[in-house]
């Protein structure tokens, strides 16, 4: 039933818009590297068990014939989503990083049409403008005119970065149709936390600056960010498709205004006005007002090779 798998989704990305604000917090004690580190390390104690029991895969074989993908996949959206994601929060707002990430499902569906031979009809085409558009208010602070003479937030790039690492992770993860998606998340994720031990010596942590909360926030991001919000994802993906699913990544920032509205923190008109923007552009660019309007082919035609 697909309605069980877009209450994932709704239930996914809550999890995520938290992980914003908790990061925003955790940044100040722990350094992306050791975040990252920290949040896998713990999610895969409980991610390979699960998988064990509920997947019932033959690892051996799996990892044999999808370990290179698997890589990937460790790299991408293990190690470099994350980190560039709390290295974001340090210089930007998470309402601000979350804005910038609604341009995931435009990223999404513009590689859909490289990498899967997918189509986009007009409408779309016009949303993902839209959409970008919107965030250039954003990242210039509501004067888009000044966009080639402003000085950006560091953060705010480095969230462009993070969007195309997903994008790329998410059509893997529709690829990987061997591999049961918690089985394709934790050997990712621990191949992704192998790949980080070596750097971790060159960062060691600053034991007198670590308190409780960041300990909490550790705890959150592996256990719901992590273990619960990736085993929804990969599940909604495989079921949905990478395309729609990825519609509902923009709740993020909708929950994360929300979460940080009930901490007492407000809203710029630049960051209202931009986020308004992406979202009407993500509707176009869902095609959620249906329709029947015929599509502008943009896939990029077969090369025929020579027998």
């Amino acid at each position: 039933m697909k309605l069980r798998y877009w209450l994932f989704l709704l239930l996914c990305n809550l999890l995520w818009a938290g992980n914003m604000v908790t990061g925003k917090y955790v940044v100040t004690e722990f350094t992306p590297l050791w975040i990252t580190f920290l949040r896998w390390a713990i999610s895969i104690v409980i991610l390979f068990p699960i998988a064990h029991f509920y997947e019932k895969p033959d690892w051996k074989m799996v990892i044999k014939q999808s370990w290179l993908k698997l890589a990937f996949m460790g790299i991408l959206g293990i190690v470099l989503f994350n980190i560039l994601t709390y290295s974001a929060l340090k210089y930007t707002s998470s309402t601000n990083a979350s804005l910038v990430s609604a341009l995931n499902p435009a990223i999404i569906m513009i590689l859909s049409v490289f990498l899967l031979k997918e189509r986009m009809t007009f409408v779309q085409i016009m949303g993902l403008i839209i959409s970008f558009f919107g965030v250039v208010v954003i990242l210039t602070q509501g004067n888009p005119l000044q966009i080639l003479y402003t000085n950006y937030n560091k953060g705010d790039l480095l969230m462009l970065g993070v969007d195309l690492s997903w994008a790329v992770y998410s059509i893997m993860g529709k690829k990987m149709t061997g591999v049961p998606p918690i089985t394709a998340t934790a050997i990712s994720s621990c191949i992704g936390v192998l790949m980080m031990l070596p750097f971790l010596f060159n960062e060691p942590l600053q034991f007198n600056k670590i308190t409780t909360h960041g300990i909490a926030g550790i705890v959150y991001i592996a256990l719901f960010a992590s273990v619960c919000a990736f085993v929804l994802w990969n599940i909604s993906v495989r079921s949905l498709g990478a395309g729609k699913a990825s519609i509902s990544l923009n709740l993020i920032p909708i929950y994360t205004a929300v979460i940080n509205l009930l901490l007492g923190k407000h809203l710029d008109q630049a960051q209202i006005w931009g986020g308004l923007i992406v979202l009407a552009g993500m509707l176009l660019t869902s095609n959620i007002f249906k329709q029947k309007r015929e599509a502008v082919n943009f896939t990029i035609p077969k090369v025929h090779q020579a027998k």
